[in-house]
């Protein structure tokens, strides 16, 4: 298939905001689409395997400048130019290539297969020349590309497609070129994709017209899944009513998501993000084998780190080593242990348990889990219609230290990667400091132009001395409010002292509240901490430098936090 097939598709797809147009437009091209050119299924969300395999393009924004100064023979200093005016690489790629010189252009025609021949070829390479070789691979793709071609390759080396394409899309799209769209085709549709986690397997079975074999696909084990997501609710009169009465009021453990797999004596810990974490964790494949009965399962599971001697929870920031590091793991096991809280089961013995009501599921799981504390238990739990007994047991969890509880309907299915309204999480509201914000970098797309996201810092020990503690970008609007990015970038921009990149260093004189979730020990910060999901929420011109958060209020409010814990 010709990749200006392709390209033109996602110019299309771009052309529009509407989600039924877009649906309708992809519709088409679908119906078109051979068994042979499934795999341009994968190139649709950006990607060049299914979402679950760890092989990704790994491009960085600067190895992609490298090659478009390679392709197109303008200086990277040039082209980083551009990129800062104009915020999109692809579009710096278009215009570059479009003052090519029109005999070196489309020397080949550009096919999908070659796009992912050379694509896959990326994430493999290690050692000596790995960059001069990947530059490589990528230049012989752009200078065989007319501008708008290369314009969507760049995009989808720094995976940053922008042709506004969901999953969900993706599904309606199947279900209208194959199925006529009826409602009963998308349910199912997006059940297969839920268990293959794989679209060009679900569009291989679709293009058949067989709903029935769609149907048949099942979960598999050793291929992760998608985790399902929560709402939030704000009180347990909200909670009941998304979730109903009865329901399962959960303790929420403040750790990563561990969805764990198992087949005969073979077990895979994979994360949130899809990542197979089973090495870094040699433990729970123990604590697995040896703790629950059955020959195949996957359960869902947080795991939490602990004090070996006081029994004490680690922060979040420290177990999260265990997830990075691939070596000395055995160290780490012994300095970082960590407790498996688990609280579903979606597979067992053959067969998923995905639509089974969540009753059903936590009685299975509780019937095949022996707890032995600080290696796995189930999750604590009680099940109620009681707004009262409810806010006990939520207080008893913030007594115990946790972030606060889960409510979820008893009646539910599990659906992967989606946020339910089944199931909802209650947590005490967010904490506040005032910062100044010493640093930030230019946007892209809707914020090209205008500084995005701000460095923020508190005071050091020494008199002007300003340590940074995190970053900053969401709280802030585009346009019709009072802070805007736009009115943001005006502000700062005569403060910039040093600029790199898309990067700029900015005087100390702008300080602002922001809202976090919790402050956490850190090394990526010369401070030594780092706050948690933090939230601009105003400008404090009434408050002078000397007056913004210090180290000694950031270690204060670290140690009231109610982070550390016993249970078992």
């Amino acid at each position: 298939m010709q990749y200006k097939k392709l390209a033109q598709l996602y110019e299309d797809l771009s052309s529009t905001t509407k989600r039924l147009e877009k649906i309708e437009i992809l519709s088409k091209f679908l119906s078109y689409l051979s068994k042979e050119d499934r795999d341009v299924m994968y190139l649709l969300e950006g990607m060049i395997y299914p979402e679950y395999d760890d092989r990704k393009i790994g491009i960085s924004n600067q190895l992609a400048i490298k090659a478009i100064s390679k392709a197109t023979g303008i200086e990277p200093k040039q082209v980083t130019k551009e990129w800062k005016s104009i915020g999109d690489l692809g579009e710096v790629s278009k215009k570059l290539m479009q003052n090519k010189k029109q005999s070196t252009l489309h020397s080949h025609v550009l096919t999908t297969e070659k796009v992912l021949e050379n694509l896959r070829k990326l994430p493999g390479l290690e050692g000596k020349g790995t960059v001069d070789k990947k530059i490589g691979l990528i230049t012989e793709l752009l200078t065989s590309a007319s501008s708008i071609e290369a314009q969507y390759l760049v995009r989808t080396l720094i995976g940053d497609l922008r042709i506004g394409v969901q999953e969900s899309t993706i599904r309606e799209a199947m279900s209208s070129a194959f199925f006529d769209r009826n409602g009963k085709s998308s349910e199912i549709i997006q059940k297969a994709i839920d268990k293959a986690n794989d679209l060009a397997i679900v569009f291989d079975i679709a293009k058949k017209g067989k709903l029935k074999e769609l149907e048949k696909v099942s979960l598999e084990i050793g291929k992760p899944i998608k985790a399902m997501l929560a709402q939030k609710a704000t009180s347990f009169k909200e909670g009941f009513e998304k979730v109903g009465k009865p329901c399962a009021v959960e303790y929420k453990y403040d750790g990563f998501r561990m969805i764990i797999h198992k087949r005969g004596k073979e077990v895979f810990l994979f994360t949130r993000m899809l990542e197979n974490v089973t090495k870094q964790f040699p433990e729970v494949v123990e604590y697995i084998l040896e703790y629950v009965k059955g020959n195949s399962f996957i359960l869902d599971s947080e795991a939490v780190g602990f004090n070996k001697k006081t029994k004490e929870y680690t922060d979040f920031q420290a177990i999260s080593q265990r997830i990075r590091r691939k070596y000395d793991i055995s160290k780490l096991q012994k300095e970082l242990p960590i407790e498996v809280n688990v609280f579903d089961v979606l597979y067992y013995n053959g067969k998923s348990t995905l639509d089974e009501p969540f009753e059903k599921r936590t009685k299975l799981l509780r019937k095949i889990l022996k707890d032995h504390p600080y290696k796995i238990i189930a999750s604590k739990m009680i099940i109620t219609d009681d707004e009262k007994e409810a806010d006990k047991f939520y207080k008893k969890a913030l007594d115990d230290n946790q972030e606060g509880v889960m409510m979820k309907s008893l009646s539910a299915d599990y659906r992967p990667g989606r946020r339910v309204g089944n199931m909802v999480k209650m947590k005490p509201e967010e904490r506040d400091l005032d910062l100044v914000i010493t640093g930030a970098e230019y946007g892209t797309g809707k914020r090209s132009g205008w500084l995005s996201s701000f460095i923020l810092s508190c005071g050091g020990e020494k008199k002007g001395e300003y340590l940074e503690i995190g970053k900053v970008g969401t709280g802030i609007a585009e346009k019709d409010n009072e802070i805007t990015f736009e009115s943001l970038t005006e502000l700062l921009t005569p403060l910039i002292t040093k600029e790199k990149g898309k990067n700029a260093e900015i005087k100390p004189k702008i300080v602002v509240s922001v809202t976090y979730q919790e402050i956490q020990r850190s090394p990526n910060y010369n401070s030594g901490w780092a706050l948690r999901f933090p939230r601009f929420t105003a400008l404090r011109p009434d408050k002078p430098l000397k007056e913004i958060a210090d180290l000694k209020e950031v270690s204060e409010a670290f140690n009231n936090q109610k982070r550390n814990w016993r249970f078992g």
